[in-house]
C-alpha cells in the first residue's frame, strides 16, 4: 500500500527503502486456504532472502513481477 505522498511502494525487507519489484504471494496452508493471498513486497536485492525465509517455514510461495497479483497460491506454487 502506498502511504500519503509516496509515489512507489517499497521493499518490505526491514530497513530497506528501495522500490519494490516483486510480489512475494504466499500462504500460511495451516489457516489459509488456496486462494487467501498475503503478500510482501520485494526489491531485487532482497527476493531470494524474502522467498527463502517463507520456504524454509513451509509455506507455498508463488513470486510474481509487482505488477502482476496471482488469484491463488498453491500448495505446488
Amino acid at each position: 500500500m502506498i502511504g500519503f505522498g509516496e509515489t512507489s511502494i517499497r521493499c518490505s525487507s526491514a530497513g530497506c527503502s528501495e522500490a519494490a519489484r516483486w510480489r512475494i504471494n504466499w500462504r500460511n496452508p495451516r489457516i489459509h486456504t488456496v486462494e487467501r493471498v498475503k503478500v510482501w513486497l520485494a526489491c531485487g536485492v532482497h527476493r531470494d532472502h524474502l522467498t527463502s525465509y517463507l520456504g524454509s517455514r513451509g509455506f507455498p510461495v508463488l513470486v510474481t513481477p509487482v505488477d502482476v497479483v496471482p488469484e491463488s497460491v498453491p500448495d505446488s506454487a
